[in-house]
């Protein structure tokens, strides 16, 4: 059934232009003779229309201008009609050349008649263009208003391709205003006959003519972001935004992936310029194993990976839900594209992780799986060194012995000078990672880096829940600062950084300024539409425990370099004595089944002299 459609368009697009061709032919002749062509010129004419007639059609064909769809009509459609009209004119004018050399032939008519050509084929493309777009087909056709009319913050690229999508889809019920930038070269200009009204301070004075407030910029720094939202604020409009690059994976912009603005936007939108060759010199058809690929950071880092086309992607981990949950999204977004493994386990049992590395084969394993919640951690400290430390020398182990060629360790700041078991069990992920690339001729290597926002169980998404209940919002302590960064952001310098590693380093992600806890609440409970301390109460309820106030994200001592990518540092670990540090770890696990919270912190201090607990 679809191919008759596409056949039955197919013949009424040849019909059109089958038409128009004979029409712009006779056309010519008719303006050549002002209208009285004589009998001899229509001999003539009937004589040579089978040859214009076929070289035109056939340079159509080849030009491809029957496999575009009218609705879609673009300025590549209308430049590759061009060419094929030009062309099929000039080797009609080249063929009468040959054969006639234009004897009895008014050489006008070939020029008139590529003038009408291009008019009629183009034209009618364009026309049905404009018929199925908004402005036209909506607004004069159907005489119908839309809903809402919209304000576009940002007359760039994103701004150009909301108004595209709004223009080309009558049934979103949408009109756009204007736009306002703060770029004054902008201003008085037009996009798409939408004009650029002026600077951001025209949204609170014109706002009685518009509904809502779309936020289209995409590197917008943190003080912009700040100034754009306070101003949004004050016009008493709805506002949303478009999400940064990182957010959109296979970078496409559409009214569908507009949302609400959130924290993450006023950390700063600054683009994050990957190497995109480099990294896919390593994942392209490539074979890649995420451990606790259902988590957040597991999660964005499979996104990113299968936007380098691997060969395959399996995901290692213990949630089922988690694991069904990215596996139904990866399958979905990307279909037969990538093929996916899912493997429900856990990295402590051994003899399991070791059967997953023989099905799968894994070329490069990145290891995000580790407990992560530091008050839990404290309370439960066996079970963090199972995991972190035993479960960690496992992949790194197996991957050794599998021949794995890049192994890449999601780490945290929490590892720096740590006050709590989750950031020693951490430091000590790290130094094995360093130990085994001194005996393997692979590359081995970590990635440290501070909070991810909106992660789970961070302080956003509890934030959030206790704002939803009309507060209080509990803030650990008036100082406590912490360093943040996207999902998206980390994922993707996660991939630069293992790109960049061969073998020993650790890495270190630029988490820009540190933010205040207790101003990101309030943040967040006045993007939530509430003033904070009226509506939403903030309370201190103190430091729990194995929490410090800030968090550091270079030992002393530890030799930072700088690399080639500017939100990317290296650090060079000392030499590690490996028998040395695999035999704590033996006393480390064998201690933890005694589920002896103390003996466990004494032994993390003697393997991590700089872990003070608390």
């Amino acid at each position: 059934m679809d191919n008759f459609f596409r056949n039955k368009n197919f013949l009424l697009i040849f019909i059109f232009d089958s038409i128009l061709v004979v029409a712009s032919f006779y056309i010519s002749y008719a303006i050549r003779f002002d209208f009285n062509i004589p009998y001899t010129e229509v001999e003539l004419f009937l004589k040579v229309l089978p040859v214009v007639f076929i070289i035109k059609i056939s340079f159509f064909a080849f030009y491809q201008i029957y496999q575009g769809m009218w609705r879609y009509t673009s300025l590549v459609d209308l430049i590759s009609v061009g060419k094929a009209v030009s062309v099929s004119s000039l080797v009609i004018i080249l063929v009468i050349f040959l054969l006639h050399r234009f004897e009895g032939y008014p050489r006008s008519i070939f020029i008139i008649d590529w003038a009408i050509t291009l008019i009629f084929i183009a034209g009618i493309r364009t026309g049905i263009r404009l018929y199925f777009t908004r402005d036209i087909g909506h607004s004069i056709f159907s005489k119908r208003l839309p809903n809402k009319k919209l304000m576009i913050i940002g007359a760039g690229n994103f701004g150009e391709k909301v108004l595209r999508e709004i223009n080309d889809n009558p049934h979103l019920n949408y009109n756009v205003f204007g736009f306002v930038d703060d770029n004054a070269a902008k201003h008085g200009k037009m996009i798409h006959g939408v004009s650029v009204l002026g600077g951001l301070d025209e949204i609170t004075n014109l706002s009685k003519h518009y509904d809502e407030i779309i936020i289209a910029v995409a590197t917008a720094t943190q003080k912009q972001m700040r100034r754009i939202i306070s101003i949004c604020e004050k016009s008493g409009k709805k506002f949303r935004t478009v999400p940064g690059l990182g957010e959109l994976i296979g970078g496409k912009i559409s009214l569908q992936t507009v949302r609400e603005v959130n924290f993450e936007d006023l950390l700063g939108r600054e683009e994050i310029n990957l190497d995109k060759e480099q990294i896919s010199e390593y994942l392209q058809n490539k074979r890649i194993l995420v451990t606790g690929g259902g988590g957040s950071i597991g999660k964005e880092l499979v996104r990113q990976i299968c936007q380098f086309s691997p060969s395959r992607i399996a995901f290692l981990e213990m949630s089922e839900l988690n694991l069904f949950q990215i596996e139904m999204e990866i399958r979905q977004k990307f279909g037969k594209d990538i093929k996916v493994n899912s493997f429900l386990s856990d990295i402590r049992r051994r003899e399991d992780l070791k059967r997953i590395f023989d099905i799968f084969q894994p070329d490069v394993v990145f290891h995000a799986a580790a407990y992560k919640h530091v008050p839990l951690q404290e309370i439960n400290p066996w079970e963090t060194i199972l995991n972190n430390v035993m479960g960690t020398r496992n992949v790194v182990e197996i991957a050794k012995e599998s021949g794995v060629k890049k192994f890449v360790l999601v780490s945290t700041d929490k590892a720096v000078r740590p006050t709590n078991v989750m950031g020693a069990t951490k430091r000590i992920a790290e130094l094995f990672v360093e130990c085994i690339n001194e005996h393997n001729e692979n590359q081995f290597m970590a990635v440290r880096f501070g909070n991810v926002v909106g992660s789970s169980g961070s302080a956003i998404p509890l934030f959030r829940k206790q704002i939803a209940n009309g507060g209080p919002v509990t803030v650990t302590h008036p100082e406590m600062t912490r360093y943040f960064m996207s999902i998206s952001e980390a994922a993707q310098l996660i991939l630069q950084a293992g790109s960049m590693g061969n073998g020993g380093e650790i890495f270190i992600l630029d988490m820009g300024r540190s933010v205040k806890i207790v101003d990101m609440a309030r943040d967040l409970i006045k993007l939530s539409g509430f003033e904070p301390d009226v509506d939403i109460k903030i309370e201190f309820v103190g430091l729990r425990p194995g929490e410090k106030l800030y968090e550091e994200l270079i030992t002393e001592g530890e030799g930072i370099i700088e690399t080639s990518h500017k939100k990317i540092m290296v650090l060079k670990g000392k030499v590690c004595e490996y028998e040395m540090l695999n035999k704590n770890i033996n006393e480390l696990i064998e201690i933890a089944y005694t589920y002896d919270s103390l003996a466990i912190k004494k032994k993390l201090k003697e393997i991590v002299p700089e872990y003070k607990p608390q």
